[in-house]
């Protein structure tokens, strides 16, 4: 079942509007973070909440 939701989950996900590939890495883009909502607290290269990396923060900067 979690394996189901993963694969539905990454091929929603568009190139260049949700992430960028670098160095064979999704790198998510600001306005996919703030779609979702909250901040994950894995210190996301383009986190747009402040304060930045604090997991289920919900302030956008």
């Amino acid at each position: 079942m979690e394996d189901d939701r993963l694969y539905r989950f990454n091929n929603q996900l568009k190139e260049g509007e949700d992430y960028y590939l670098e160095n064979g890495f999704r790198v998510m883009t600001k306005e996919f973070l703030l779609k979702r909502g909250y901040c994950c607290g894995n210190g996301c290269r383009h986190c747009p909440y402040f304060p930045k990396h604090i997991k289920g923060n919900r302030n956008p900067a």
